[in-house]
């Protein structure tokens, strides 16, 4: 399958952003890591803003980052894709009915323990009623997502938002999941080389593992500890309009061939 790339966005320790990452990602300037604050959601009313968590946060600033440049962004169909959802909120949720002294469960930390939290929140922001798809892979998350989201785009032709987004587990389920640093990313995905346009994307599905290196630098050494920070290599290609080759871990057998042609 076959799609183009019309926006990008980068969320992450040391990634301010598209703009100012892309010499980082290209290799032209170091790699300096820092504290990530995710910014509270713009889009949102008030009320409703208050309400995010970190890792809302996080994937609603990539998401609107990626779809700056669109008028009508409520006409994006998308695919929200996370290996670990809202950890912080479920991980209080359990410590909450752990609690012998029975502590009531927050309403609003229930609905945000969903794994379709950060995409109900992006539809609420924008007015969408586009058909969305929130869903997790493990360690092969973004490729799940990227996967959806180029067949959506496949089969109907129309533009589709994705936004991967991770950050790490509080305790104690760090200690059995561990992460890196939050790190968001999303990319707006067309069906055909319209202007603007910043690479083609060819995928296709391998039913084997990806063939495994030893990480290069920090960078690789990210992408490896956060499922969402898997699409490093894709945005290292963009950032320095390169020609590229990619294996995308999908699952333990199986991986996506990604070839990527600057436009």
């Amino acid at each position: 399958m076959t799609c183009w790339i019309g926006g990008v966005a980068v969320q992450g320790s040391g990634l301010p952003g598209w703009a100012a990452s892309q010499p980082v990602l290209a290799g032209a300037a170091p790699w300096t890591p820092t504290e990530v604050v995710p910014p509270p959601p713009a889009l949102l009313p008030p009320t409703e803003r208050r309400r995010t968590s970190p890792a809302v946060r996080m994937a609603l600033a990539a998401a609107a980052e990626a779809t700056a440049g669109i008028a009508d962004r409520a006409a994006l169909e998308t695919v929200f894709a996370s290996g670990n959802g809202d950890g912080a909120v479920v991980g209080g949720i359990l410590e909450a009915l752990h609690d012998p002294s029975g502590i009531a469960i927050s309403p609003t930390q229930f609905h945000n323990s969903v794994h379709n939290a950060a995409a109900g929140y992006w539809h609420i922001a924008v007015g969408s009623i586009a058909p969305s798809v929130s869903l997790g892979g493990h360690d092969g998350s973004f490729a799940a997502g990227l996967l959806a989201a180029v067949t959506a785009v496949a089969a109907r032709g129309r533009p589709v938002l994705l936004c991967a987004y991770d950050l790490p587990l509080p305790a104690p389920l760090a200690a059995v999941r561990p992460t890196g640093a939050p790190f968001a990313t999303a990319l707006v995905l067309r069906s055909a080389p319209e202007a603007g346009v910043l690479a083609a994307l060819d995928l296709r599905y391998r039913a084997e593992p990806a063939p495994t290196a030893p990480p290069g630098d920090a960078l690789d050494a990210l992408a490896i500890e956060n499922p969402a920070a898997r699409a490093l290599p894709l945005l290292r290609a963009l950032a320095a309009r390169q020609l590229a080759r990619l294996h995308l871990p999908l699952t333990p057998d199986s991986h996506l061939l990604v070839k990527v042609a600057p436009c």
